[in-house]
């Protein structure tokens, strides 16, 4: 059994990135921006709506406070500060969750601040400190091996490893920097391929054809790829058809 993620909702006022209908019709948890990348109280009840109409499982995608660049870049932000501010993401997602009848059932972060806590034990601490401080025992989703997932299993908290098959691995088990050339895979059927190896094999094949051990509970498709829906349905018959059970995590 596996669970499939997609990054949701990150449009903002008129503009929309997303096919968010589209790929609620295939995962089976949503990551939903918080207003701090993308997303906006409008785009925010939206997405919350429609994921408790179809079943799916409602995360809090935090970031950094930044939505020109699309928090995906490096920011050094005082750990009390970041705490308050993962927190405060957290409660503003409760408010529509609920209002749909529904629940944040988890947090992940979002961007530079995902890559930042694989390593960062201050970044990590500060994003569990958010979490605990939203109040709730909620899983983290993070990279395997990652200071952030150590971090939330110290405090109680359910940490629960990601791959993503459309993002391409260093040897090392982390994801290739977007700012470097290949750092995302879009060839459908490499992506399909990806899937089926993470969740069968427990493994990936690295950027310098090496393979990288990664167990993963939950595997992430990113709602910004161009034909991302098209490409979650894909990945989801191949699973199915290979006896993989797709679920959320438990």
């Amino acid at each position: 059994m596996i669970d499939l993620n997609a990054d949701l909702g990150e449009g903002f006022g008129r503009w929309t990135l997303t096919d968010d209908e589209a790929l609620l019709s295939v995962v089976t948890s949503a990551n939903v921006a918080c207003g701090f990348h993308a997303g906006d109280p409008s785009v925010m009840r939206r997405v919350c709506d429609l994921a408790a109409e179809r079943g799916v499982r409602i995360g809090a995608q935090v970031s950094y406070r930044d939505l020109a660049g699309f928090g995906r870049r490096t920011m050094d932000v005082p750990a009390d500060e970041l705490a308050a501010e993962v927190a405060y993401q957290v409660g503003a997602l409760r408010v529509f969750a609920e209002a749909a009848g529904a629940r944040v059932a988890y947090v992940k972060p979002h961007g530079a601040l995902y890559n930042r806590t694989v390593h960062d034990t201050d970044q990590a601490g500060a994003v569990v400190a958010g979490v605990r401080l939203a109040g709730g025992d909620l899983p983290v989703l993070g990279l395997p091996g990652s200071r952030l997932l150590a971090a939330a299993e110290d405090a109680g908290l359910t940490g629960v490893p990601e791959a993503f098959a459309d993002r391409a691995y260093t040897p090392a088990g982390t994801l290739v920097p977007r700012r470097e050339a290949d750092s995302v895979v879009t060839d459908e059927d490499a992506v399909v391929r990806r899937a089926l190896s993470f969740a069968v094999k427990g493994a990936v094949e690295a950027v310098d054809g090496t393979t990288v051990a990664v167990a993963a509970r939950s595997l992430c498709l990113h709602g910004d790829t161009p034909g991302a829906a098209g490409i979650a349905v894909r990945v989801r018959a191949a699973l199915e058809e290979a006896g993989v059970g797709v679920g959320a995590f438990a």
